[in-house]
């Protein structure tokens, strides 16, 4: 029932936003729900537990823009779920369909995230189909990159963002399980390294890269 329920408001967000489940006197229908979708075989191990192991799969709601073509996949999650369990799946979706954008929702947080310019980030309110076809205008901003500050809970932060105020995590005794039992990711040195490298190197106004760390090495 909780992902019923989930699934009720997501609908709802997505009509407020401007989204058409069916063609009306603004256009044709841009939501498709439960689009079938095939899974490299290369990218299945990477969804891990959360994954729906076999090659074909289903996109939740798959929001198109106003050719019709993919423009963001939405993933749904059930009420007593964090969205973000569901980012990696989403990314391979959304990879299958040459999406850039991703919403992850549980009807009530939501996060939106745009592929090619970092982490998902909290939205109070579903984005508009223009709003989001704008987005794919922008040109990117090198000195954003250059200004990014990485530390070591980089990818933890998209994770579960509060982690830094729980009990478990103050805790240091309890640290080591709150980490194992959350999958945190924390960076390492030479992960940090290997950025700090990059974003020196775009502020010097280079643009191309041969990025190379050998396999095991926490590429992600």
């Amino acid at each position: 029932m909780k992902e019923a329920s989930a699934r009720i408001k997501i609908n709802k967000l997505l009509e407020v936003a401007g989204w058409r489940f069916f063609s009306d006197e603004r256009g044709s229908a841009n939501i498709q729900l439960e689009s079938n979708v095939t899974i490299k075989s290369q990218d299945l191990d990477a969804l891990g537990n959360d994954s729906k192991k076999h090659r074909r799969a289903f996109i939740d709601f798959l929001l198109l823009n106003e050719k019709g073509f993919p423009l963001i996949v939405l993933e749904a999650k059930a009420e007593d779920k964090n969205p973000l369990v569901g980012k990696e799946q989403a990314r391979k979706y959304a990879r299958s369909q040459n999406c850039r954008f991703v919403i992850l929702s549980n009807g009530n947080l939501h996060y939106f995230w745009d592929l090619e310019r970092g982490n998902p980030h909290i939205i109070t309110a579903f984005p508009k189909p223009d709003s989001v076809q704008g987005c794919q205008k922008i040109t990117p901003n090198p000195k954003r990159l250059v200004e990014e500050t990485v530390g070591d809970d980089y990818i933890v932060l998209t994770q579960r963002p509060t982690y830094a105020s729980e009990a478990a995590w103050r805790n240091e005794a309890e640290r080591p399980d709150f980490i194992a039992v959350n999958g945190l990711r924390f960076l390492r040195p030479y992960q940090k390294k290997a950025i700090a490298a990059i974003q020196a190197a775009v502020s010097k106004g280079q643009d191309r890269f041969l990025f190379e760390m050998a396999t095991g090495t926490g590429r992600h």
